[in-house]
């Protein structure tokens, strides 16, 4: 029997868990060449009609079955009796994906149970021991995989092609439509916030675009050069003091930006 690696009382975190998997995954590994080497012996011997040897080895593959057996009991009690809820609410998951961000480069923002990993928002349900990226509900409770899959993520979408031509003028369009319904003069200010609902104004269309994924396009534009928009006119983004209607961004570079406002003039 495999003692465990951590002392009764203390939060079990994953690695420590993965740890003590491994060990049973490698004996595991072992048994089941084994079975494999002898299953092979067997058929080749009935094959060839040596009866006598078949026997010797289906009592050996038998023993060992036995021991595979065995060493499976003891995996699933290892992985059963695993306390993610104890492991997430006690903070350990946290501090240990917060510091997977600091080596793998992450930029991360907010505190328990949401995170800001532009532009993904990562949520910790301990109610019931899931993590979300975004709305999708991901099967991961090892920190350093979770966080590599989210660079990863960003990665790609970093990689993918923009049309900044193409963003900016469908931006222009819901700048124009925001200014004849709110009745604002030509060239005003208005929030990013509110162009977003223009952008994309049925709500069954946000779950596909969302505020997160608009701002990220907000990001690229922002990090593109100046493009013209149809008609010959730019655009300009602005700041403001109200928080609640300013969009954070990274720059390709890492750098943070608070834009609240654009304008087309």
């Amino acid at each position: 029997m495999i003692l465990p690696m951590y002392s009764e009382g203390e939060v079990m975190d994953y690695d420590t868990l993965y740890g003590e998997y491994l060990v049973f995954e490698k004996s595991l590994k072992e048994k089941l060449k084994t079975v494999t080497k002898l299953q092979k012996s067997v058929a080749k011997q009935m094959e060839s009609g040596d009866v006598f040897r078949s026997v010797s080895d289906t009592a050996s593959l038998n023993q060992v079955g036995g021991e595979v057996e065995s060493i499976a009991g003891e995996m699933h009690a290892l992985l059963e009796g695993f306390d993610a809820r104890e492991y997430l609410e006690s903070g350990l998951f946290t501090e240990q994906l917060l510091a997977e961000c600091a080596k793998k480069g992450v930029d991360v923002i907010g505190s328990f149970p949401v995170f800001e990993m532009f532009p993904y928002t990562v949520r910790i349900d301990v109610e019931n021991q899931e993590v979300f990226v975004d709305r999708k509900k991901v099967s991961c409770l090892r920190p350093s995989a979770l966080v590599s899959t989210i660079k990863g993520g960003q990665e790609k979408l970093y990689k993918a092609s923009f049309n900044a031509t193409q963003f900016a003028n469908e931006l222009a369009v819901a700048y124009d439509l925001a200014l004849l319904s709110l009745n604002k003069p030509a060239g005003s200010d208005l929030y990013l916030t509110t162009l977003y609902k223009y952008l994309v104004p049925m709500s069954r269309f946000r779950k596909d675009y969302d505020q997160q994924s608009y701002a990220f396009d907000i990001a690229r534009l922002f990090d593109n050069e100046m493009v013209e928009v149809k008609g010959g006119r730019s655009y300009q983004f602005g700041p403001s003091r109200n928080s609640n209607k300013t969009l954070r961004i990274l720059d390709r570079s890492g750098a943070e930006h608070f834009l609240a406002t654009i304008r087309f003039f």
